[in-house]
């Protein structure tokens, strides 16, 4: 096809529409971060590398080229969780043991439900949500916690709702810190998770939804955080936190686990 003076292919539109896409899910993944800030700062200084290198100034050009291949390192460091997710979710979409057909066929296939027992989760929040008690949830889904679970106090209990509410209670030593549930039981409580570093979060998201928020980033487990200033229900997943209902809370759940 021929645009004026230009021949573009169908390889050159490939080529636009396949790092177009690329850009946009970036985008998707640093948005909202201070990552973001400085990918957008990192586009603009290699935007004004390509209008010098086409001016012809050579020392200017040859002083960003050094700062463009100190940058590139500079990037993996800073966007480390970003590539992590991503990698993470070019894993998950092409795993042969999440793929429901492989899974038949080499009859690895879990039952979804009997996974993730969400029931007694979600009633477990919205009686703590009504009762104002705080406490955050985590909910593995493939990613190990083990690390998470060693920094607080094992428990390997059989998942129920009376027993989640009787470690978030105000007379429980284990009130303070998170509770990780690997399938049908929960490992341990009073756990250290990491926190977010988001500067963007609503001022009235405390200590507890930035650690919901951190572990959602570090790995792909879903956190569900209770406030006890006004017993609202946040959800933390693939790095992003919202507030939600109950009938919200089981929906978004149920979509993330048994899908």
């Amino acid at each position: 096809m021929q645009i004026g003076f230009l021949e573009v292919k169908w390889t050159d539109i490939l080529d636009i529409t396949l790092v177009a896409f690329l850009l946009y899910y970036i985008y998707k993944l640093v948005r909202g971060s201070v990552a973001s800030r400085v990918f957008l700062g990192y586009l603009l200084i290699y935007l004004f590398y390509l209008i010098v290198k086409a001016i012809g100034l050579e020392l200017l050009t040859r002083i960003l080229e050094y700062f463009m291949g100190v940058g590139a390192i500079a990037l993996i460091v800073l966007f480390q969780q970003e590539i992590r997710r991503f990698l993470l979710l070019v894993g998950k979409s092409t795993s042969l043991t999440n793929n429901q057909f492989f899974s038949n066929l080499l009859g690895t296939e879990i039952n979804s439900n009997e996974k993730f027992p969400l029931k007694s989760i979600i009633e477990a929040a919205k009686t703590m949500s009504s009762e104002f008690t705080g406490g955050i949830i985590v909910i593995q889904k493939e990613d190990d916690l083990s690390k998470f679970a060693e920094s607080g106090d094992v428990i390997d209990g059989v998942l129920s709702k009376k027993l989640i509410l009787s470690l978030f209670s105000q007379y429980s030593l284990l009130n303070d810190g998170a509770l990780i549930i690997n399938q049908n039981r929960i490992k341990a409580a009073h756990c250290i998770l990491p926190i977010a570093s988001n500067d963007d979060l609503p001022s009235n998201y405390g200590f507890r939804h930035r650690a919901a928020l951190g572990i959602s980033e570090a790995t792909d487990a879903a956190a569900i955080c209770i406030s006890e200033e006004n017993g609202k229900i946040s959800l933390a997943i693939d790095g992003n936190i919202n507030t939600v209902s109950v009938t919200e809370l089981e929906r978004d759940l149920k979509a993330y686990f048994l899908k």
